[in-house]
């Protein structure tokens, strides 16, 4: 008999999270919240929906949580009619979201202190993947719990890696966006600087493509440069922020270098300033055409 799956956060990527556990055939319970991507199709398929985190955990083997960062999980798991208030015995929550490690290990000792199991495996890729059960899992658990979730993980997931114990998932994650959103930052800045210089940008771009510039950023970057089109990196201002500021985090707690992620995040915030929080990252470089801003946002 299947394990009963609970997912909380049925949004762009924990639709695509929900249609594949579905699609192999584990009973699946979701959350009633407004945030919800429409559920007709999933509700199709057999789906329950269900109106608290705590009814949720009550029928539930494993708990997916798929929201948004360290406040959404605190909050989904310890409010009063939080995952805690019901976890089962035994039970093994898995945080799919992009948090900080340190309150992930928090998480996870009370998670442990009601009964239960805790693993953070934070998703790299995007709503695409996603649904076709393609994206890539940086998982921090024990090597037995590792092994017991993995089936369940491979059901949305193409690429599960795991990385270290608790926290090391999110560790992981904060370092791989870093450097993916740090890279898009630093093309974005050229290609602005190029555009200024009369540079071609398509020549830029197969310059780069042929020699160090080139990579995972790059073929993002590139279909928004030719075309406008952002559909490689579907991803917000906002959010970038969000992690970038885990990271800096991060890095300050464990008394690490992080100049050049000062600066990066600068970037970024300046963008969500500009541009607003739901602009795309691969607009950055339109951003920056712009020009520098102060802190009231005037053109210098």
């Amino acid at each position: 008999m299947k394990q009963q799956i609970g997912l909380i956060g049925v949004g762009l990527m924990g639709h695509g999270i929900a249609r594949n556990v579905l699609k192999h055939g584990y009973p699946l319970t979701v959350v009633e919240h407004p945030g919800n991507q429409p559920l007709d199709e999933l509700l199709q398929g057999g789906v329950r929906t269900v109106r608290t985190a705590r009814e949720l955990a009550a029928q539930a083997d494993v708990v997916i949580l798929c929201v948004t960062g360290s406040p959404e999980v605190e909050a989904v798991l310890t409010g009063e009619d939080g995952v805690l208030a019901g976890l089962k015995d035994n039970a093994i929550v898995v945080d799919c979201s992009t948090a900080v490690p340190e309150s992930t290990v928090r998480m996870a000792r009370l998670v442990e202190a009601a009964g239960g199991r805790f693993v953070d495996a934070p998703m790299t890729r995007g709503a695409r993947e996603a649904h076709e059960g393609r994206l890539n899992l940086l998982v921090g658990a024990t090597p037995g719990l590792f092994a017991e979730i993995r089936p369940v993980l491979a059901c949305f997931a193409e690429n599960i890696t795991r990385v270290g114990d608790v926290g090391a998932g999110h560790s992981m994650k904060l370092l791989h966006n870093y450097v993916s959103l740090g890279t898009i930052a630093l093309l974005s800045e050229a290609v602005a600087c190029a555009k200024r210089a009369g540079v071609d940008v398509a020549v830029l771009a197969d310059v780069l493509a042929n020699g160090g510039g080139g990579g995972a950023a790059l073929n993002r970057l590139r279909p928004f440069l030719e075309s406008g089109d952002t559909s490689a990196l579907p991803f917000h201002m906002a959010n970038a922020l969000k992690d970038l500021s885990y990271y800096s985090a991060m890095a300050e707690g464990v008394d690490a270098a992080h100049a050049i992620a000062a600066a990066v995040t600068d970037t970024y915030r300046d963008a969500v300033a500009g541009a607003g929080a739901h602009c795309p990252v691969l607009k950055l470089t339109d951003v920056l055409m712009a020009g520098p801003t102060r802190d009231d946002g005037a053109s210098l």
